[in-house]
């Protein structure tokens, strides 16, 4: 009898020690992401609890262990938009392209999707191979791309944006919950 399959549930700030050791690496080592700094773990507690009181954070655990997490936040700030919302995952270093992302990605949907999202926007440093075949295998379209919009490790990034439908557009929405 092998390990249980990994499973998908909701992050609680107990999980920011996780998250943050995720995380680091791709803030150190890469420009996926803009930041810096790696968040110390308080600082991902924080942004754990933000996301679980407007949107989503999930976590990836498999035996036990936390391996990777995806959220949901505000795409912006103008009352217009509360219907959309940009979301990004992460995994552990050796767990990418083994299906992880995929599942935290369509559990996190589902979420927003029930809670009354309509549109998911996410960005994307390019080049990153995997993170754009994640996004389009998942239904993104691409919408367009800023150019040299951040420099980080000695070079200008160009950021691609792409969206995809999370529920109806119907023309009397109710504000999501």
């Amino acid at each position: 009898m092998g390990a249980p399959d990994p499973v998908v549930r909701d992050a609680t700030t107990d999980d920011a020690a996780a998250c943050a050791a995720i995380y680091a690496p791709y803030v150190t080592g890469t420009a996926i992401t803009f930041e810096l700094e790696p968040p110390s773990e308080e600082q991902m507690a924080e942004r754990i609890a933000a996301a679980q009181r407007a949107h989503a954070w999930l976590v990836l655990e498999d035996d036990g262990v936390v391996v990777g997490y995806a959220y949901a936040g505000p795409y912006k700030e103008r009352a217009a938009y509360r219907w959309s919302c940009e979301v990004s995952v992460y995994l552990d270093g050796g767990r990418r392209r083994r299906g992880g992302g995929r599942a935290l990605y369509e559990a996190l949907f589902a979420t927003l999707a029930d809670r009354g999202y309509r549109t998911a926007v996410a960005g994307m440093t390019l080049p990153n191979g995997p993170s754009t075949g994640l996004h389009t295998a998942l239904g993104f379209e691409p919408i367009g791309t800023y150019r040299r919009i951040g420099f980080k490790h000695g070079q200008w990034r160009d950021v691609l944006w792409a969206q995809r439908a999370l529920g109806p557009y119907d023309d009397d929405p109710t504000p999501p919950a």
